[in-house]
């Protein structure tokens, strides 16, 4: 036999047994959840993060799956403040030198290759910025400033921090952290609108 959306719909339970009442319980859980994790954030290190993006000869961002996404959106951000900046693993990326800027996301805190890029970096010189839901991971360990977010990662399980799957919450949170970080710095690097577009593709 088979489900259409509507069985789906009406015998969908949530863990704790309350029946789901459509997509609007999904969208109204992710915004709460996300309004939790902003609202608990330490912003004293945002400001850290945008002192380092404003000062660093050049900007390098890198991330694994989803997080990896959410860093390509803030590079394309970066480079509309007029940024000199890169994503690791593309073929147009140059190597990074000491007054450089790294920034890295792992909610975990221990993704392999994020883990080695970072540690190459600090080898390097560089300086690194750490976006991560695991201040005592060894990734936060490399850091010169760690951004923190209270999220879930993608191993924890449990719905204490999170009902959504994997590290939904904590790509999602980065990436409104982020573009918050980047209307901020639009503001205070006094930015307009049309300056900000004079530096959009017009290669589409």
């Amino acid at each position: 036999m088979q489900l259409t959306y509507r069985d789906i719909h009406y015998s969908t339970q949530t863990s704790n047994s309350v029946p789901y009442e459509g997509f609007a319980q999904s969208v109204q859980l992710i915004l709460d959840e996300n309004r939790r994790v902003l609202n608990e954030t330490v912003y004293a290190a945002l400001e850290q993060l945008a002192q380092a993006i404003t000062e660093a000869n050049r900007i390098f961002v890198f991330g694994g799956g989803r997080s990896g996404l959410v860093m390509r959106m803030t590079a394309m951000r970066l480079m509309h403040l007029g940024r000199q900046v890169y994503v690791v693993g593309e073929t147009i990326t140059p190597a990074i030198a000491r007054g450089d800027l790294l920034i890295t996301c792992s909610g975990s805190g221990n993704t392999g290759s994020v883990c080695a890029m970072a540690a190459t970096a600090k080898t390097i010189g560089a300086q690194l910025a750490v976006i991560t839901a695991n201040k005592t991971s060894p990734l936060a360990a490399l850091a010169d400033l760690t951004v923190e977010l209270a999220a879930a990662t993608k191993h924890e399980q449990e719905a204490a921090r999170s009902q959504q799957f994997a590290g939904s919450l904590f790509e999602q949170s980065t990436l409104l952290l982020l573009d918050a970080l980047f209307h901020g710095l639009s503001r205070t690097l006094n930015k307009s609108t049309q300056t900000l577009w004079a530096m959009h593709t017009n290669l589409e």
